[in-house]
């Protein structure tokens, strides 16, 4: 038996993007890697492909906007099984999400798919805000999870 591939669970537009478009896998157990080569970087949380397809048009867009942007940003893909962890780490609350970093700080987080012109206003207001804390994911005994 062989074992678990980083794309299990992942649509294939979503692997494609490591496979084709030049992003990396990102798990809990490399994320601090990705994060420490520095400089503008995005996490991709594009979550169950049935549950939430727009992940899949984010995928779609997202080397279209690494191409409107040229070198400004690299693109780390969680891996479904650690994608719950990591978004407790990040303050991740909705599926797609793209989560900016720079440095290893929190920037913002871009939930859903946009319009274009939405996309690149919002990506380029990513890419000038500074650095802050990442929001903190509270989870109730009784509910879904919600940010305070």
């Amino acid at each position: 038996m062989s074992p678990p591939s980083p794309a299990d669970g992942a649509a294939p537009l979503v692997a494609r993007l490591v496979e084709r478009d030049g992003a990396q896998w990102v798990d809990a157990a490399n994320v601090d890697a990705f994060l420490a080569a520095g400089g503008d970087r995005v996490l991709f949380f594009h979550g169950d492909p049935v549950r939430f397809p727009e992940g899949v048009d984010v995928a779609v867009v997202l080397p279209e906007l690494q191409a409107a942007f040229p070198g400004r940003f690299a693109v780390g893909v969680t891996t479904r099984a650690d994608e719950d962890r990591l978004a407790a780490r990040f303050g991740a609350q909705r599926w797609p999400s793209l989560v900016f970093l720079r440095d290893g700080r929190y920037v913002t987080t871009i939930a859903g798919m946009l319009d274009w012109t939405d996309f690149v206003e919002r990506v380029a207001a990513a890419l000038a805000m500074p650095a802050g804390r990442a929001p903190i994911a509270v989870a109730a005994a009784d509910g879904p999870s919600s940010c305070h």
